[in-house]
């Protein structure tokens, strides 16, 4: 998306740039639904929520997240910019992932490979990535261990093209979900609202 003429600080520039994140195309496993937006962050916000769908089963869900963009014109210091995306990816994984050492980086690795493979140019980033191991007892002894992966992560991004981030991060969920890559030279289709 180029440059608007609109102000900056303009709703109506807000309300296009949602627009063309809306149509991003994303890979039809992400299912979207814009949710209520935080409303004391920034005085524009706007939030999806998103699930990944097995692609052979659609009753069963891979991962879940969310994606928060927010504009605020006066440009907080910690942001260095007036965008802001906060995120997470939360999925379930093979429970031998569990001690592995490396999975954090691992985690963080996935995110700026997705965003860096969507063309999203950023700055500030931040963030953490969360393993979770759940172990059964008792009653429940023979269910088997568990461990889920979460990457929170927030950024800054380049305003010349934000639907890209939300590409970015929506492929970052494919890849935490356990979903194999969508093969070069194949589009993905808009996400469903």
């Amino acid at each position: 998306m180029g440059m608007h003429t609109l102000r900056h600080d303009d709703a109506t520039y807000f309300a296009d740039v949602v627009e063309t994140v809306k149509a991003a195309a994303v890979r039809p496993q992400v299912h979207l639904t814009e949710v209520p937006a935080p409303r004391r962050i920034a005085p524009h916000a706007v939030a999806f929520s998103a699930e990944v769908i097995d692609p052979k089963n659609a009753d069963d869900v891979l991962g879940t997240g969310r994606f928060v963009l927010l504009h605020d014109p006066a440009s907080p210091e910690a942001w260095h910019g007036t965008w802001r995306i906060v995120t997470f990816a939360r999925a379930e994984l093979e429970s031998e992932m569990a001690t592995d050492p490396a999975l954090g980086a691992v985690g963080w690795d996935w995110l700026l490979e997705s965003l860096k493979d969507a063309d999203a140019i950023y700055s500030a980033e931040a963030g953490t990535v969360t393993r979770v191991v759940n172990e059964s007892f008792g009653g429940l002894g023979e269910r088997p261990s568990s461990v889920e992966l979460e990457v929170r992560a927030s950024w800054t991004p380049d305003e010349s093209n934000i639907a890209a981030h939300l590409l970015g991060w929506s492929n970052l969920m494919c890849t935490v979900a356990g979903l194999p890559p969508v093969p070069e030279g194949v589009t993905a289709l808009p996400g469903r609202f």
